[in-house]
């Protein structure tokens, strides 16, 4: 989940377009904002490129605040329209997402098809938590300053109808690396496959262009990871520490979280995860967001992480890593935000 995963060939650098990790900036990521083809639901910012600052909200609506949040998501694209107008160089975006307990609350008419909670996965040595999450909100930008005044004005429209469950201020680090000191992110998608990977598509023709994101906070333990030598945090990992190169390491984090078809292929999603940290609290963390068109996908590579799999343990990277929270939410179009069904 935070080092990439898909294996191409032991022993390759990963290519600069294919080095589009979410804390990155690789050109990869530019084919990702072409335009949809003739007839494709305008999506939502989730396949745009990764920016240098985030920060993500999690809320739970409270009793009677339902009509404010309708009306704070109808507006939503107009208001990020309006904070980073001022700095048109900023690329502030916001992705909006709901979860299975609010969407009847909000709307009215058909669900998104695999909408449902988060499942909690609780195995013998590690635990996948479910925690609260009716909004989520991933405002991101080059600039703090952009971040920030989106963030306040969205709590100043919904003070006293939501309550905040999460919040996390997250940033890029150095070349693309998570607080492990591993790059991250290597092998996502790029061009039409990135949305083939991400966006809903006739299988749920009235949600076509939206997205499910599994959401995730991980705290890590780096005394204890930094007590490794770099050699055996490289088996953890499967990737070299400075060159990021592939490793053939059976059982290791990439290799855990390869997910393949009934044909065989590979099973793709989109990686949005980013670094964050307190380190006069001692903490640093990593907060992971998975994009999919699908939730079975990353419910795949989290089951193989927390409980493990066929001749496989979980993830060994968990043995420091610890998952604080765990939500999934469906992403709709920009459409359907800016003409929202009745509630």
């Amino acid at each position: 989940m935070f080092a990439g995963h898909r294996v191409r060939g032991v022993g390759r650098a990963a290519s600069e377009g294919e080095r589009a990790g979410p804390v990155g900036r690789a050109k990869g990521w530019e084919a990702m904002t072409s335009p949809l083809p003739p007839g494709e639901t305008l999506p939502q910012p989730v396949l745009n490129p990764p920016a240098s600052v985030a920060v993500f909200l999690v809320a739970t609506i409270d009793t009677g605040g339902e009509a404010a949040v309708r009306e704070v998501l109808g507006a939503l694209a107009g208001l990020v329209r309006s904070v980073g107008f001022p700095s048109p160089d900023g690329g502030l975006g916001c992705v909006a997402g709901i979860g299975s307990r609010a969407w009847g609350r909000l709307f009215g008419g058909p669900r998104p098809a695999e909408l449902h909670p988060f499942r909690e996965l609780a195995g013998p040595r590690h635990h996948a938590p479910s925690t609260p999450g009716d909004l989520f909100f991933h405002i991101k930008a080059a600039r703090t300053d952009l971040c920030f005044a989106l963030a306040a004005e969205l709590m100043r429209r919904l003070r006293g109808t939501v309550t905040v469950r999460d919040e996390t201020q997250a940033f890029s680090y150095f070349d693309s690396r998570n607080v492990l000191g591993f790059v991250d992110g290597t092998e996502n998608p790029v061009g039409p496959a990135a949305a083939d990977a991400a966006l809903v598509g006739e299988e749920d023709p009235a949600f076509r262009g939206g997205s499910y994101a599994v959401v995730q906070k991980y705290l890590h333990d780096v005394d204890a990871w930094e007590a490794l030598a770099v050699e055996a945090q490289e088996k953890v990992i499967g990737r070299t520490k400075l060159t990021n190169l592939e490793l053939d390491a059976p059982g290791s984090h990439k290799d855990v979280n390869t997910v393949l078809g009934p044909d065989g292929s590979e099973q793709r999603i989109l990686r949005a995860a980013m670094p964050f940290g307190r380190p006069g609290h001692g903490e640093f963390g990593t907060y992971f967001v998975a994009y999919a068109r699908t939730p079975g996908i990353p419910e795949t590579m989290l089951r193989k992480m927390f409980l493990g799999g066929p001749g496989s343990g979980p993830d060994p990277l968990l043995d420091y890593s610890r998952a604080v929270t765990g939500s999934l939410f469906f992403v709709p179009s920009a459409g359907f935000l800016e003409a929202l069904p009745e509630g």
